[in-house]
C-alpha cells in the first residue's frame, strides 16, 4: 500500500514537473514574440483552466490541462497570435468540460475572451433540426463567431492540430472521424487562411491515421530518394549561390521535398506512379529585403533573383507564376518559376523575402496588430480588407438557412479553394476566383441580380454562354436579360460556394411558389372530380406519378412537369395495387443524398440474413460468415485489400466505404459518432467486381492479347468489356471478378506487358 502510495506521489509530482516546464516554455515563447507583455493575464488563465480541470486526465494519461497548454503554445509559437488568443486557448475547453459558464468566464477575464471561448464551445441541436449533425451545427457557430473574430478559427486550428498529434491514443473510428474532418474542413480552412506549414502537417496526420500503409511505403521512398534529390538540390544551387552572394542580400536557400499527403494525392488524383512524379524537389530561395517597408523596392528584388535564376538555367515557358503585383487570396506573395536542372530534371524554385516567407507561413496572423483594449483588427491594415472581403462571403452563407447539413458543409468547402485566377472586368478591375469557375460564377460574383438574369457573356469580346469555364487573364462582360431566370440545370454549372448558394435559394423559392400553385391545382382537380382531399388520394396520386413526397406532387404539377388526366381518375376509380413501390436502390443508405443531383449508380445485391450487430467502439472483422449481412458501397465498390470503414445508418445497417470515398469523407463530417473501423479477413475465398480502364496504342488483334491473359493465363472472369478506338488510340473498360486487391494488381502488371497498352487505372 506505502508503495503504492509513493508511486502515486512520484507519478503526481513528474505530472507537476510537466505541466510547470510546458508554462514556462509558453511563457517564454510569449516574451521572445513583439507583442505586448501581459504575462499576469496569462498567469491568471492558466491558474483558472488548471484549476478547473484538475483531477481530469486525457486518453494518454497525461493530465488534462497538458492540452490547453499545448493549443496556447500553438496559438503564440506557431501562429504567433497575442495575449488574448493565448488566454483564450488555454481556457477554450473549460465551458464545454466543466461546471464553468460564458458568464463566469466574463466576469473573470471580460467580454473578448469569453466571446472568444464561447465560439470555440461545442454545441448540439439547433439549427438544422432534431436529426441534425451536431459536428455540422458546431462548426456553423465557430464560423459565426469567426465572422466577429477571427481570432476563433485561429485557435480552433491550433486545437484541431494538437488533437491530430495526439490521435494515436484514440480508437480507431474515432482516428477516422477526426481524420476525416481535418482534411474535409480544417486543412483547406488553413490554407486559405496562409497557414501554409500547419495545412501540410494537417494533410499529413490525416493521410498518416486514415491510410497508414500508403502512408508508410509513400514515406519510405521519400526516404530512399532523398540522398538523390539532396545530391540534385546541391548541384542546382551551386551556380545559384555565387551569383547571389555577389548581389550583396542576405539570403537562406532550403530544399522543399514533396510531404507524404502531397505525393500520394498527385498519384490519386493524376493516376501516375510515384516515379512519374516529377516535381518531388522544390528549391526556396527566402531573402533579406534592403527595405523591408518598401514593397516597390522588395519586388524589384525578387525579380532581379528570378533574372539570375533564369540566367543560368533554362525556365518552362508555361510555368512562371507573378504572385507580386497580384497576390493570393490568402495573402501569399512570391515569385515561383520551374527550371531545367543539369540532369535533366524539372526543378520548382520559389523566390520570396523574409517578410513574405513569414506571411507564407503564418497567414493573415502576420499582418495583424492587436492593441490592448482594442477588438478589431486595425483598419490601416490592407490585409485585413482582403480578409473582410473572404469573412463577408462566409457570413452571406451562413445568412442562408440551408436545408441540410451536408448542402451547408459542402457550401463552405467550395470556398475554400487551393488554387486561383484572375479575371477582368470590363473596367480594368481584376477578380480573384477558384480555378474552373465559369461565366455564371463570375456573374453572381458581380452581383446577385447579374447572376440571376445572366445569359452569357463576352470573354475577350467573343461571345460565350454561361457555362463557359473562364481562364487566368480573361476579360469578362457579362450579358443579362429580364427574360431569363434561374433554372436547376444552373446548380451543376455553378462552382463557387456563393454562386450555388444564391442559386440554391432562388430555386427553392421557385419551388415553394410552384407547391403553393400545385396544391391550389389538385384541390381544384379533386373538386372537379368529386375525390376528397385526404391522404389516400394524395399517396395513390403520388404512387401513380412515382414521386416519393407530396411536395414533389405539388411542386411538379405547379411546373407543369405533372399534369393530371383522365387517366388518374380512372386509377384512382381501381382497386389498388399489390405491388409495393420500388425503392430508391442505394441513394436510401445516404442520408444527404437529395444534397445534388447525381446520375444513378448500379444496384448492388441486397445483404442476406439479418442486419450485423456490431459495436462501432470496437473493429469489424469482415469474414466470409458476415460479409454478406453488410452493403457495399456502390460508388466507391471496395473490395478486400481496400483502406475501409463502416458506417451505421439509422437502422443499423452497416454501409462499407473505402476511406477515400466522397460519401465517406462527407459522413465522417456530419455523422461521425456513426463511423465504424473496419479490416478485411477474407482468405482470397469471395469473388467480387472491379473496373479498370485501359488506354493505349490501337492495333490488330489488341482485344484478343488481352483476353488471351486474362482469360487464358490468369483464369479471370470477365462481367463486361467496353473498348472504343479513335485515330489510332483506344480507350475501353473491362469488369472482372477479382478476390482482392493483391489478386488485382497482379492483373494490372500482367496487362501492361500487353503490346500498346500505355495506361491502366482501376476505375472506383
Amino acid at each position: 500500500m506505502e508503495e503504492e502510495k509513493a508511486h502515486t506521489q512520484l507519478q503526481q509530482q513528474k505530472d507537476e514537473d510537466m505541466v510547470q516546464q510546458a508554462y514556462q516554455h509558453l511563457i517564454d515563447t510569449y516574451l521572445a514574440s513583439p507583442h505586448r507583455k501581459k504575462t499576469e493575464l496569462i498567469a491568471k488563465a492558466f491558474n483558472f483552466a488548471r484549476k478547473a480541470h484538475e483531477g481530469v486526465q486525457r486518453l494518454s494519461g497525461e493530465p488534462y490541462i497538458t492540452h490547453p497548454l499545448a493549443v496556447a503554445q500553438i496559438v503564440c509559437g506557431e501562429i504567433g497570435l497575442g495575449s488574448t488568443s493565448i488566454c483564450a486557448a488555454l481556457l477554450h475547453d473549460v465551458v464545454e468540460d466543466t461546471e464553468y459558464t460564458v458568464e463566469d468566464l466574463k466576469n473573470v477575464f471580460g467580454d473578448k475572451i469569453a466571446q472568444i471561448v464561447d465560439g470555440l464551445t461545442k454545441i448540439s441541436g439547433g439549427i438544422f433540426g432534431d436529426k441534425a449533425s451536431a459536428q455540422a451545427e458546431s462548426f456553423k457557430k465557430l464560423l459565426l463567431t469567426m465572422s466577429d473574430d477571427i481570432r476563433v478559427i485561429l485557435i480552433k486550428i491550433a486545437d484541431r492540430l494538437h488533437n491530430m498529434r495526439t490521435l494515436g491514443s484514440q480508437p480507431p473510428h474515432k482516428q477516422y472521424k477526426i481524420a476525416g474532418e481535418t482534411l474535409y474542413i480544417y486543412a483547406p480552412l488553413s490554407h486559405r487562411l496562409g497557414l501554409n506549414r500547419i495545412k501540410e502537417e494537417l494533410e499529413d496526420l490525416s493521410f498518416q491515421y486514415e491510410h497508414p500503409e500508403s502512408y508508410k511505403e509513400i514515406s519510405q521512398r521519400l526516404n530512399e530518394i532523398r540522398p538523390h534529390l539532396d545530391e540534385t538540390f546541391n548541384s542546382f544551387i551551386r551556380p545559384i549561390r555565387e551569383k547571389l552572394d555577389k548581389l550583396g542580400l542576405p539570403y537562406d536557400i532550403s530544399a522543399r521535398v514533396k510531404r507524404p499527403f502531397s505525393a500520394w494525392n498527385k498519384m490519386q488524383t493524376k493516376h501516375v506512379e510515384f516515379e512519374e512524379i516529377y516535381d518531388l524537389l522544390a528549391v526556396r530561395i527566402v531573402f533579406d529585403s534592403s527595405n523591408p517597408d518598401d514593397q516597390d523596392v522588395e519586388n524589384a528584388e525578387c525579380m532581379r533573383i528570378y533574372a539570375i535564376c533564369t540566367s543560368i538555367y533554362k525556365a518552362h515557358p508555361d510555368r512562371f507564376r507573378d504572385w507580386l503585383s497580384n497576390p493570393k487570396s490568402n495573402g501569399y506573395r512570391a515569385v515561383h518559376t520551374t527550371l531545367m536542372s543539369p540532369g535533366g530534371r524539372w526543378v520548382e524554385v520559389q523566390i520570396r523575402s523574409r517578410r513574405m516567407d513569414d506571411v507564407a507561413e503564418r497567414g493573415f496572423a502576420a499582418h495583424w496588430r492587436y492593441k490592448d483594449g482594442e477588438d478589431d483588427i486595425d483598419a490601416t491594415d490592407t490585409k485585413a480588407t482582403e480578409l473582410n472581403k473572404w469573412l463577408l462571403t462566409i457570413k452571406e452563407i451562413l445568412d442562408d438557412p440551408q436545408p441540410s447539413a451536408m448542402d451547408f458543409l459542402s457550401t463552405i468547402k467550395l470556398n475554400l479553394y487551393s488554387s486561383e485566377i484572375l479575371v477582368i472586368t470590363p473596367k480594368g478591375e481584376f477578380k480573384t476566383m477558384p480555378t474552373g469557375s465559369t461565366v455564371l460564377d463570375f456573374a453572381f460574383l458581380i452581383h446577385s441580380v447579374v447572376g440571376t438574369h445572366c445569359m452569357g457573356a463576352k470573354v475577350n469580346h467573343q461571345l460565350v454562354p454561361y457555362s463557359y469555364v473562364l481562364k487566368s487573364g480573361d476579360q469578362v462582360e457579362i450579358l443579362t436579360s429580364k427574360e431569363v431566370r434561374v433554372e436547376p440545370a444552373w446548380i451543376n454549372v455553378a462552382t463557387t460556394g456563393k454562386a450555388r448558394g444564391k442559386i440554391a435559394i432562388h430555386l427553392r423559392r421557385q419551388r415553394r411558389e410552384q407547391q403553393k400553385k400545385g396544391e391550389e391545382l389538385v384541390a381544384q382537380w379533386c373538386t372537379d372530380h368529386d375525390f376528397e382531399q385526404n391522404s389516400y388520394v394524395l399517396d395513390r396520386l403520388c404512387m401513380i406519378h412515382k414521386v416519393d413526397l407530396r411536395e414533389d406532387l405539388y411542386a411538379g404539377i405547379g411546373a407543369g412537369t405533372i399534369v393530371l388526366t383522365d387517366e388518374d381518375v380512372e386509377a384512382l376509380h381501381r382497386k389498388p395495387e399489390q405491388n409495393k413501390k420500388k425503392g430508391k436502390g442505394w441513394k436510401r443508405f445516404v442520408p444527404f443524398y437529395k444534397s445534388k443531383p447525381v446520375q444513378d449508380e448500379p444496384l448492388m445485391p441486397a445483404p442476406q440474413g439479418e442486419p450485423l450487430v456490431v459495436d462501432r467502439k470496437k473493429p469489424l472483422y469482415l469474414n466470409e460468415e458476415n460479409i454478406h449481412r453488410v452493403t457495399m458501397c456502390p460508388h466507391c465498390h471496395p473490395i478486400p485489400g481496400d483502406e475501409v470503414l463502416g458506417y451505421i445508418d439509422d437502422q443499423n445497417r452497416v454501409i462499407i466505404h473505402k476511406r477515400r470515398c466522397d460519401i465517406a469523407d462527407r459522413l465522417k463530417n456530419v455523422d461521425g459518432n456513426h463511423i465504424l473501423a473496419v479490416f478485411w479477413d477474407t482468405h482470397q475465398q469471395l469473388n467480387f467486381s472491379a473496373t479498370l480502364h485501359l488506354e493505349g496504342i490501337d492495333r490488330v488483334g489488341i482485344i484478343k492479347s488481352l483476353m488471351d491473359i486474362i482469360t487464358g493465363q490468369l483464369n479471370v472472369n470477365v462481367h463486361q468489356l467496353s473498348i472504343a478506338a479513335n485515330d489510332g488510340i483506344f480507350q475501353g473498360d473491362i469488369e472482372l471478378s477479382v478476390h482482392d486487391t493483391d489478386n488485382l494488381n497482379a492483373i494490372i502488371k500482367d496487362l501492361k506487358k500487353v503490346d500498346g497498352i500505355e495506361e491502366i487505372t482501376r476505375v472506383n
